[in-house]
Parts: structure tokens; C-alpha cells; sequence
């Protein structure tokens, strides 16, 4: 395999980007960032020079270049354009999620990747920390038993003024609330683990404690296709915040991952733990959790773009979340059952 450094650029200087450029330091020894773009000339010179890193003056320029791939980290409303060019360029493109504001435009953007043969990862760095390797590792070896019951709680608490920024918690150009920003990682997270949900009933509401166009507050049960139900309980009214939880209940054990810190419980009487707990951007801080699970990913991604491979979590992957999402929406605004559409 080669051992060059892959040439990386990255777009977006917002507040995704921080545990972005912190990993992309860590890692220089594999990755070297060729520049630093975003339609604000000022902001992505300031912050380019800040990190000791070129600017690029455009998208063409980067298109043009030989950079081998592009991070994306822009709201999901700058998306398609610009993620399309880059793929028609023939870069490789790691994107912070969601892939695109609904399903449609998601799976649409998916698709234009793939026509140009083009390799896209999704950032849903949950998967990599260590609590929920190990789980995936006691799932996969069927240890635990056969799956009977999912609980997810994702009890997260945003200021009003985060949602007093331009687009914030808007249809338009986040795509959406709690469900598409917050809750997706957690979601994810567990159809990684327990394999697809086959229908949902569900509410969502926007609670007085915020003035917004989403959701703030979502619950949904789950019925899985292997026959385990589940529920969810997801918002950012939960003041002052705390970690989001994912419990799977088996024949032989009862497995809570909190944060980044796994709990099992045997059936026979033992207890085990694995990780730590650590921030996770739950609290008013957005951004307060370290970098290490976006290093393992953005390494991940690198190893899969050097050995010409898909990463681990693809576009297509990454559908599947947007289908539930789509799922608990549409149950929310008709108040019946509703069938979880299949990634093809």
C-alpha cells in the first residue's frame, strides 16, 4: 500500500470543523491538508493560517488540484453542488452528516457519488468509539443471545441562542431538529448494532423552552425486523444535558453503552466494563468532546481511499438512518404506524 501521505482538503470552517482540524494534527503523518476553503475569503484565511495550513480560493481550484480527497463539512443546505463537482473531479469526499436535508436529496447525492464512481464516507463517528466496538464485537460473536429489546435516550439540552443562528433547527437548511442533528449519531449507532427497523409509531413536538421551526423533542417505538422491539426518546430541552444512552437487551445479557462507556450485565451474576465515559457535546458546549473518535474515522477513511476500498460507513450506509428519520417523521405528522423503507 502506499505510504505517501493522502492529500486532504477540507470545506467548511464552522463549528463542525473543530474536531476535524484537531484529528487532521494528530494524524499528519498520514494525511496532509493541501488547503482549507469556504466561501468567506477573511474567515478561511484566518482560520487556515491559525492551523498552519493553505487556503484555497475556490472549489474549482480544489477540483483541479491534486488533492486526492475533500473534506466536507458544510451545512447540509451547500451540499449537492459542490459534493458533485468534487465527485465528477474524481475525489474521494468525507462529509459530516447528514448526508442531505431529506431523503430524497440524501439519496439523490448518494446516487450522483456512485454515477461518478466516486468514494463517499459519512462522518457518524459514534461507530468508533471504544464502548461501541466493543458491543458490536459481543453482538457479532452472539454472546449476549438473540437481540429482544433496544431502548435509545438521547436527553441533550441546546440554549435558545443555538437555535438563534442563522438556519438552525430550520427544514430549509439543517433539514430538520433533534432527529437529523442530534439524534442521528445515536440512530445510527444502533442499526450498526441490531440490523434494520421494519416499522415505528411516533410523535415529535417543539417544546416552549425553544423558539424554533423543528422538532426539539421526538419518541418513536420500533419493531425490528429480527423480531426485538424498542423505543426512543430523543431532545435538546433536557436541561443542563447529560449522555446519550443505547441499552440492547438479550437472552443472556443486558448491555447499556452510555457515552463511550459499556456496561454488561451476565445473566449469570458477572459485570463487565469497557471505555470511559467522556463528553459528548450533550450540554450547551456543542463541540465539548474530545477528538479521538473523528481520528478514528478520518483514519479509517484514509486507509480505505490508500487501499481502494469503501470506508466503512458509505453514503449508501448511511441511508439507512435517513430512512428511519424519514420513518419517525412520517408517523409524527400522520399519527399512524408507518412502514421503515429498505436501502436497495
Amino acid at each position: 500500500m502506499n505510504e505517501e501521505p493522502i492529500k486532504v482538503a477540507v470545506i467548511g470552517v464552522g463549528m463542525a470543523s473543530k474536531p476535524h482540524f484537531a484529528a487532521l494534527k494528530q494524524l499528519s503523518s498520514s494525511v496532509a491538508v493541501t488547503g482549507v476553503y469556504a466561501r468567506n475569503e477573511v474567515r478561511r484565511k484566518q482560520v487556515a493560517a491559525s492551523w498552519g495550513w493553505p487556503s484555497f480560493n475556490s472549489l474549482e481550484e480544489i477540483a483541479a488540484s491534486d488533492t486526492d480527497a475533500a473534506i466536507v463539512l458544510t451545512p447540509p443546505n451547500a451540499r449537492m453542488e459542490l459534493v458533485t463537482r468534487l465527485a465528477q473531479a474524481g475525489k474521494a469526499i468525507l462529509m459530516e452528516k447528514p448526508v442531505e436535508r431529506d431523503l430524497g436529496r440524501a439519496v439523490a447525492l448518494v446516487e450522483a457519488c456512485e454515477m461518478s464512481n466516486a468514494t463517499l464516507g459519512i462522518v457518524l463517528q459514534h461507530r468508533f468509539r471504544a464502548g461501541a466496538v466493543a458491543l458490536g464485537k459481543l453482538v457479532d460473536g452472539g454472546t449476549a443471545g438473540r437481540l429482544q429489546m433496544v431502548r435509545v435516550t438521547v436527553p441533550w439540552w441546546r440554549n435558545q441562542s443555538y437555535y438563534d443562528q442563522p438556519g438552525r433547527g430550520t427544514y430549509t437548511t439543517d433539514g430538520g431538529g433533534v432527529l437529523m442533528t442530534q439524534a442521528i449519531h445515536t440512530l445510527d449507532l444502533m442499526l450498526s448494532l441490531t440490523g434494520p427497523v421494519s416499522e415505528v409509531m411516533a410523535m415529535t413536538s417543539t417544546t416552549n423552552l425553544h423558539s424554533m421551526e423543528a422538532e426539539d423533542f421526538a419518541t418513536a417505538g420500533l419493531r425490528f425486523e429480527n423480531g426485538a422491539v424498542g423505543s426512543v426518546v430523543a431532545t435538546t430541552a433536557a436541561f443542563p444535558g447529560g449522555s446519550e444512552t443505547l441499552e440492547l437487551d438479550c437472552d443472556k445479557a443486558s448491555m447499556r453503552l452510555r457515552a463511550g462507556e459499556l456496561t454488561v450485565h451476565w445473566h449469570d451474576g458477572r459485570l463487565e466494563t469497557v471505555g470511559d465515559l467522556a463528553a459528548t457535546g450533550g450540554s450547551s458546549d456543542p463541540m465539548d468532546f474530545p477528538c479521538d473518535w473523528h481520528r478514528e474515522l478520518i483514519a479509517e477513511f484514509v486507509d480505505a481511499v490508500k487501499g481502494g476500498r469503501a470506508p466503512r460507513i458509505t453514503g449508501r450506509e448511511a441511508l439507512r438512518v435517513h430512512y428511519l428519520i424519514d420513518a419517525i417523521e412520517r408517523s409524527a405528522r400522520t399519527g399512524a404506524l408507518a412502514k421503515v423503507e429498505k436501502v436497495t
